[in-house]
């Protein structure tokens, strides 16, 4: 490696959304020279090494987590909550009292794997992979924050309807994580070990986004205009710890670029059984506008179409008492997607062309009647087609999707699921570059019926955005303004420059603190 070259470590989820967006930087960095080498899992491997950077298997190297257990979007969650007897507590609930645990059994992996690297900056998921910001400062290396949520203020919002969902309060929620013994033990073990001082209760404020105050910046993949709004207290607490946010807009890759698809459902299997269906479809979406023929994208995302627990295609929401009720993801699903069908089903080839990314299932259209003029696959070059131009998205609204609708000037129709996907699809109807349908969550009894109006809401949707052309011209001021944020150009260079600063000092902050460290640590693979 040349003497100007740096070293760089990505440290990533097996979450499609999140690790998304790091692939364009990544692939920048080694085009230019640079090596990057990523601590990830298995099925985000190969659109990892389509950037040329370099894959290294978090269970390979975080053994005392994974040993034994299952991996999953958050790390080995599910397989923690059976072993303390959680078996019904909400994502959020065990994610809160569980999280100290499971960094007790990171960090030692994680450690040896910055060892072995020997990185001149960490990149890395503030909202999942904390445990990459905390080995970085115990080793005094800069660390740079990938923030895909609409903001530092969009944690709050989602964490709120979480709580809502599972009739917890803020209060309930600390009081439970303060007195779960479990959690009690890996602070004491994580104070003893590394000398860190970790929160007992929840952060403070609500939503606060703690990995992020150790790192040299945040990268935020929106722009400041979009960014989803911050509590006086939430600013205030960000800005005494000295958390600097820069908003790089959507970061978008090359053309043909390899994405990461659903969490942990094999990913490469899915692209690689659409073949050269799936890679013709840029090129025939720019044959149908030619021909004048409209072109209908639909998705609904990676998690509702996948098998996370709580999430996705077989699960329902749960009411106040903790009961799961409402439609299922499969049945919101097939309700959107049959919306479209009604909307721009054709029997003429020369008809709308809609494609439709279905996710991971064996068989996620049985019972639908697709029209001829439909193309399904497990999953599609998204940014790609948007690119070659579509009329409308029909869109779950995750923070990428969404971004990536607005960068291509493409108006939208918003079914979201759960979480940021609900405020995003508020704040496209709020900025008129689109309409926003919201899940319905009908009683017992009720599923069918709400189903089937939801059908008609959401072709009605289609039909009037498709129709007027006050939300393409919303959607274009959007991407003219998201075009000005600087995307993946402005986000590596700032990543280079976090690597040419000297190694940091390790510090005491607001919810942390850290003794000097024992570890050594040479910079520069």
């Amino acid at each position: 490696m040349e003497s100007h070259a740096k070293c760089f470590a990505f440290i990533f989820p097996m979450a499609s959304g999140h690790v998304n967006p790091s692939l364009p930087i990544a692939r920048w960095l080694t085009q230019a020279g640079h090596k990057v080498h990523y601590l990830c899992l298995e099925p985000i491997r190969e659109s990892i090494e389509d950037t040329g950077a370099i894959f290294h298997s978090a269970i390979d190297h975080e053994a005392e987590l994974y040993n034994g257990r299952d991996a999953d979007v958050a790390g080995a969650l599910n397989a923690l909550k059976q072993e303390h007897g959680m078996h019904g507590e909400s994502f959020l609930a065990a994610y809160q009292k569980l999280r100290d645990v499971q960094l007790d059994l990171q960090l030692p992996g994680v450690l040896r794997f910055l060892q072995l690297v020997k990185p001149d900056a960490v990149v890395y998921c503030p909202v999942i992979n904390r445990e990459a910001s905390i080995a970085a400062l115990l080793l005094g290396i800069p660390s740079i924050a990938l923030l895909t949520f609409a903001g530092p203020g969009a944690r709050i919002h989602s964490q709120q309807m979480m709580l809502d969902a599972g009739s917890l309060t803020v209060s309930d929620l600390d009081h439970e994580r303060r007195n779960f013994h479990p959690n009690i033990q890996a602070l004491a073990r994580l104070r003893s070990k590394y000398g860190l001082h970790l929160e007992e209760g929840l952060d403070k404020p609500f939503g606060r986004i703690d990995a992020i105050q150790h790192s040299v910046s945040t990268l935020v993949t929106t722009s400041e205009e979009l960014q989803d709004p911050m509590s006086s207290e939430l600013a205030s607490t960000y800005a005494q710890n000295g958390s600097k946010f820069v908003y790089v807009g959507p970061l978008l890759d090359q053309a043909g670029a390899r994405r990461a698809g659903a969490h942990g459902e094999g990913s490469a299997d899915i692209q690689e059984g659409t073949g050269d269906v799936c890679r013709g479809l840029p090129d025939l979406v720019r044959s149908a506008r030619e021909a004048g023929r409209k072109v209908v994208l639909v998705s609904m995302g990676t998690v509702i179409t996948g098998n996370t627990p709580g999430l996705g295609w077989s699960s329902r929401p749960c009411n106040a008492s903790g009961q799961p009720y409402g439609l299922t993801g499969k049945q919101l699903c097939h309700a959107s997607w049959s919306g479209a069908f009604d909307a721009f089903g054709s029997d003429d080839q020369n008809g709308p062309l809609i494609l439709v990314a279905t996710g991971p299932q064996p068989e996620p259209l049985a019972g639908l009647e697709v029209p001829p003029n439909t193309i399904a696959v497990p999953s599609v070059p998204q940014v790609d087609i948007l690119k070659a131009g579509v009329d409308v998205f029909l869109t779950h609204c995750g923070q990428n999707s969404f971004m990536e609708a607005l960068a291509n000037a493409t108006p939208v129709v918003c079914c979201p699921g759960f979480g940021d996907q609900i405020v995003n699809g508020r704040k496209a109807a709020a900025l008129g570059v689109g309409l926003n349908v919201e899940r319905p969550h009908p009683p017992a009894g009720e599923e069918d019926r709400a189903a089937s109006l939801y059908r008609r809401d959401v072709g009605q949707a289609l039909c009037q955005v498709v129709t007027e052309a006050s939300f393409r011209a919303s959607a274009a001021r959007c991407a003219e303004n998201l075009g000005k944020a600087g995307g993946v150009p402005r986000a590596a260079n700032l990543i280079l420059a976090a690597a040419q600063m000297p190694a940091q000092s390790n510090k005491a902050s607001s919810g942390m603190s850290v003794k000097q460290s024992n570890y050594t640590f040479m910079g520069g693979a």
